[in-house]
């Protein structure tokens, strides 16, 4: 719904016109473009700073509000509000009756994010044909999503994904340095020497993890994962 002249009067007479200087905008500019443009563009300047193209709605305030006449209207940013999808932002008379209101608004952010390009399964390695590029709206999303296809190298999948879903981090892992029941070289360490013998991991991890490994003894030992089914054991 929109911020409409009819609505402002019933709740103050004077409020359109009080609107009209607000926002760092000339007088006959924001007159010109009316309250609503003036409210986005307010909007659109706070939220400057966030990543990607941006689109602001102005909602329309409470019919049973009755507010005084004003002379002149500031917005401002509620303390803790985030300008990110259904927001608010602040309406304080500042000249004539003290009243201040809160006006919904709602802030869309769009840009350039990975997509899968096909329904991809659980633990499957990524490639860079099973990944498009496109626009989406970040505002929609709840976590991070991902726009260089470099952070999927070596990566598999942690979940179904259906054709279409925006990828983000939590989708992703890497791959096991170490699968239960590889083979894996057991290397002792320690000052000035280093012994190595076979093994049997026990379970997965992945590298710098701390993993647990039968011998060729029979005994259990845990060590940490490196590269190449190498488990580290520092004495």
């Amino acid at each position: 719904m929109s911020l409409r002249p009819t609505l402002i009067r019933r709740f103050c007479l004077a409020l359109l016109a009080a609107i009209a200087g607000f926002a760092g905008m000339g007088s006959a500019q924001a007159r010109a473009g009316g309250p609503e443009d003036a409210l986005k563009l307010y909007v659109e300047k706070a939220a400057a700073g966030l990543p990607g193209r941006v689109e602001v709605s102005i909602g329309s305030l409470d019919e049973r509000l009755r507010l005084g006449p004003c002379g002149r209207v500031e917005p401002y940013i509620p303390t803790g509000m985030r300008l990110w999808g259904k927001s608010q932002i602040g309406l304080r008379c500042i000249e004539g009756s003290s009243w201040s209101v809160f006006l919904p608004v709602e802030v869309k952010v769009f840009g350039q994010a990975l997509v899968a390009a096909r329904a991809l399964s659980p633990g499957q390695p990524v490639a860079r044909e099973d990944v498009a590029l496109q626009e989406v709206e970040f505002t929609k999303e709840p976590g991070v999503a991902i726009a260089d296809a470099r952070q999927l190298e070596g990566k598999m999948t942690t979940r179904m994904l259906a054709a279409g879903t925006v990828l983000r981090q939590e989708h992703f892992r890497a791959p096991p340095a170490i699968g239960a029941g590889d083979s894996v070289r057991v290397v002792y360490t320690g000052e000035g020497f280093n012994i190595s013998t076979s093994g049997r991991a026990i379970g997965n991890a992945l590298e710098g993890q701390p993993v647990r490994v039968q011998t060729e003894s029979g005994r259990v030992v845990q060590g940490i994962a490196r590269a190449g089914r190498v488990v580290e054991m520092k004495l």
